[in-house]
């Protein structure tokens, strides 16, 4: 591929003077992310309905309600990895988190938990990325402050359930300075790309730190799982990366340099964001705690900031709601539950009862404080039960995958 088919190829990632999804920002107007306008630019694929049926054929699972919503709606390549599992050779997962609070939220949750099921349905090993580097580099805090954090959120991630056996969770800060083969591909990512193709990517300018320029060569290397000799030796083995959709230049960068660097392309599973309470213009934040369901949150938190904080598509009185219903569309209780609530049938019975009046806003909040509730509970006492030998386990270089 040409230096302008590159750039040509991963134009910024602004999609409107209304919409903005980048790594670092999420903005929209007030009708929410048009995920259909994203695909067009990002030049990914729609997951389509023939897509999930062959799913269920290769793996004799039902599609994940998350799938089967269009909570994850997009791909790359996501075919190839079917067919890799067709015909029985190895791939892995990828994905990550950035920590920059201590207690990841319920849009970080998300990933997690399709992550989860991505795993158990497959059978493959993960690899979890901890871009402690990366909030040094963005965020207004210490060195030792974002290792702090990523240790805290490690502990979050292994609540999630995943397989010990078949999963690393390593530390940027931690792993890098010590994997030689790690680093290599580091700078041979770093080759490939150009400044000038790196401004179109991510919108870097001259004011930019050089350690943000480098970063992205960084994200891009758990994509070449020679990265991790300790893990898959020298084999060059494919990989699926499931992440929210504004991770994607990330790895649109990544699988254009892959075949100059003689590496299978990364697959790509592409999931929607959790939106703030506040409604669906911008994502769920860290940076700001009346956005977000921090799965620290009490039970009485939960209940306050549902009830004060979260957008309602109900009407402006009762006498108008019981004529003319809610819209589910815009309501922030509706669509966190269409995330938190498994049952398709139970979900369909809530949409019908709200839209058509016979369901208040008041009610709809309260199934959603308990759904939530119940979730954050079960996550909070497996987090309790996360030992210091459980994190080694997670995180030890010792460790080598069978596949």
């Amino acid at each position: 591929m040409t230096t302008q088919q590159l750039e040509n190829n991963v134009e910024n990632c602004k999609i409107t003077s209304e919409q903005i999804v980048t790594p670092w920002d999420v903005q929209a107007d007030e009708d929410g992310i048009d995920y259909e306008k994203l695909i067009k630019k990002f030049g990914s694929q729609k997951l389509t309905k023939e897509l999930l049926d062959r799913f269920t054929k290769v793996t004799g699972e039902e599609p994940h309600h998350f799938l089967r919503r269009g909570l994850v709606f997009s791909h790359r390549d996501f075919d190839y990895i079917l067919s890799l599992k067709e015909q029985g050779k190895p791939f892995y997962l990828y994905t990550g988190r950035g920590p920059s609070s201590e207690s990841i939220h319920l849009g970080h949750l998300v990933p997690f938990m399709f992550t989860k099921w991505l795993q158990d349905v497959f059978d493959v090993p993960l690899v979890i990325q901890l871009t402690d580097d990366e909030k040094f580099l963005w965020k207004d805090l210490s060195l030792e402050q974002c290792i702090k954090l990523g240790y805290e959120n490690t502990k979050d991630i292994i609540a999630c359930g995943f397989n010990p056996e078949k999963t690393f969770i390593f530390s940027d800060l931690d792993y890098i300075p010590g994997c030689r083969e790690f680093y290599h591909n580091m700078v041979r990512i770093q080759k490939c790309v150009n400044f000038n193709q790196a401004q179109k990517i991510f919108g870097f300018d001259e004011t930019t730190y050089i350690g943000k320029v480098s970063f992205p060569a960084i994200q891009a290397c758990p994509s070449f799982s020679t990265s991790f000799p300790h893990l898959f030796g020298d084999q060059k083995i494919p990989c699926l990366i499931p992440c929210a959709i504004d991770q994607d230049p990330y790895f649109r960068m990544t699988r254009d340099v892959a075949p100059r660097l003689h590496f299978p392309k990364p697959s790509l599973l592409h999931s929607t964001f959790l939106p703030a309470l506040q409604g669906a213009q911008t994502k769920m934040s860290a940076s700001d705690a009346n956005t977000s369901i921090y799965v620290s949150d009490t039970a009485n938190q939960i209940k306050k900031k549902i009830n004060k904080y979260a957008f309602s598509g109900g009407k402006t009185s009762v006498e108008e709601h019981r004529e003319f219903g809610g819209d589910t569309t815009v309501d922030v209780s509706y669509q966190y539950l269409r995330y938190f609530e498994p049952d398709d049938e139970r979900l369909a019975q809530i949409k019908a009862d709200y839209e058509s009046g016979s369901m208040l806003t008041g009610e709809l909040k309260k199934i959603l404080i308990e759904q939530l509730q119940g979730i954050v509970k079960t996550h909070q006492e497996k987090r309790k039960l996360v030992t210091d030998n459980a994190i080694q386990q997670f995180m030890s270089t010792e460790k080598r995958f069978v596949l």
